[in-house]
């Protein structure tokens, strides 16, 4: 049973970051942090969940389904998180993925926390057997100065020549009209390593600080998420997507940095590349909606982040209410950015061409919470690791138009690297 106190904390006190400290007791853990990025549809500055109650693990068959009765079932959680791994488009669309699965991680996983910790600026709200309790172990916790140095070897599974003869093939099924965008992907990895997720993730949100960050852990499985990006949310009746779709490098000088934007908003490949995603989003969101309530109420709005600019799309619509929220999750996923048009021919060639399997990478984390609310976002700028197995592995990717020129796209994967590097202290090798 849940019981709900309210505490307020100086903004000094690192209340946050010592709860992320006291969690790692816990074998299940879930920590969103915005990063101080919010918009109009957010929930919190903040939100920790441990201790799994009840939890659900896809099995590959009917799993949207199966999360809705999970979730049905336990709508007086004060939040359900977890994730889909993009794997799941086997299920939705038939599929196979040929690639060997070397992090293991289920096709999904969801589950109901015995602590919730919600914080608003300086407003913590915690819901647990014992909330106080909570509060005075948090606020005793030390938080840690001592760093564990990622040591090993940082490789693309794709050398550079290989890569740039996969997006040459792209853009030949794109020439021939098999496709008109795709989203080609290339992982970058070690193996026989250990690394303290923990700080890593602390040095994540340092180097690349993103409003959708998330640390996630189950058992020895971690996800140490700084997308910037929003797959699907739903606010009361109101479903909200936020494409990604145009990229540039960060300037050294604010003059610079305006000049790298407006060139990002005259570029008319840029431009090309997020009207396709947005068309695709607007269709998906169309199986689910009230006729005629899809609208694309902000086109090409450029977000700026540590590392790059970014261009970003907002559509959104009204939800039917005989449509399930797992169905119109499950109508719109995975994320269109990270296919391509047509959707489904898009992801069979990624299959074909791309060497790895992408697993949770371009899937979504998120939560339910309550009967009208949901948040996912799209798991990109993500760090992946088996504890066990002592196998860690990042992707990055980028659309492939007609226009797209292959030597730029291989530089935009490494620029969208460099914040995973940098939190790992390295390079690649």
């Amino acid at each position: 049973m849940w019981v709900e106190d309210s505490f307020v904390v100086d903004s000094s006190s690192k209340f946050h970051q010592k709860a992320l400290h006291w969690a790692q007791q816990f074998d299940e853990i879930c920590f969103f942090n915005a990063n101080g990025i919010s918009d109009e549809w957010s929930k919190f500055d903040v939100c920790l969940a441990v201790k799994a109650k009840l939890t659900f693990i896809g099995n590959d068959t009917d799993t949207f389904e199966k999360i809705q009765q999970f979730v049905n079932q336990q709508t007086a959680s004060p939040i359900i998180p977890g994730f889909f791994s993009y794997d799941l488009k086997n299920e939705t669309e038939s599929m196979k993925s040929r690639h060997v699965d070397r992090l293991g991680f289920p096709s999904a996983l969801f589950f109901v926390p015995e602590i919730v910790i919600k914080i608003n600026a300086d407003c913590v709200r915690i819901f647990a057997p014992s909330p106080l309790s909570i509060f005075n172990e948090i606020n005793n916790t030390p938080v840690s100065s001592l760093e564990k140095v990622f040591k090993g070897e940082i490789r693309q599974r794709w050398s550079k020549e290989e890569y740039l003869a996969a997006f040459n093939s792209m853009q030949l099924h794109i020439q021939q009209g098999d496709i008109y965008e795709v989203n080609l992907c290339q992982e970058f990895y070690a193996e026989h390593i250990e690394i303290a997720p923990f700080q890593v993730y602390q040095r994540l949100c340092q180097v690349s600080p993103a409003p959708f960050s998330c640390f996630f852990k189950f058992r020895d499985k971690f996800i140490l998420s700084a997308s910037p990006e929003r797959f699907l949310a739903k606010r009361g009746k109101q479903l909200i997507s936020q494409p990604i779709k145009g990229t540039a490098k960060r300037g050294l000088t604010v003059t610079e940095d305006r000049q790298r934007i407006s060139a990002l908003l005259a570029s008319k490949k840029e431009i090309a590349e997020n009207v396709m995603i947005v068309d695709l989003v607007r269709n998906d969101l169309t199986r689910s909606a009230v006729k005629g309530t899809v609208k694309a109420d902000r086109l090409f709005e450029i977000q700026t982040f540590q590392q790059v600019h970014q261009m970003v799309s907002t559509i959104t619509c009204e939800k039917q209410s005989e449509v399930s929220d797992l169905q119109a999750i499950k109508n719109t996923f995975p994320a269109g950015s990270m296919t391509g048009a047509p959707k489904i021919a898009a992801m069979r060639l990624a299959d074909q061409i791309e060497n790895t399997r992408r697993g949770i990478y371009s899937g979504a984390v998120g939560y339910f919470m309550g009967v009208d609310d949901f948040d996912f976002n799209v798991v990109i700028r993500t760090l992946l690791y088996n504890a066990s197995e002592g196998y860690l592995s990042f992707h990055t990717g980028g659309a492939i138009t007609n226009q797209a020129i292959g030597e730029q796209e291989y530089a935009e994967c490494l620029l969208k690297a460099k914040g995973v590097l940098e939190a790992l202290k390295t390079s690649i090798s």
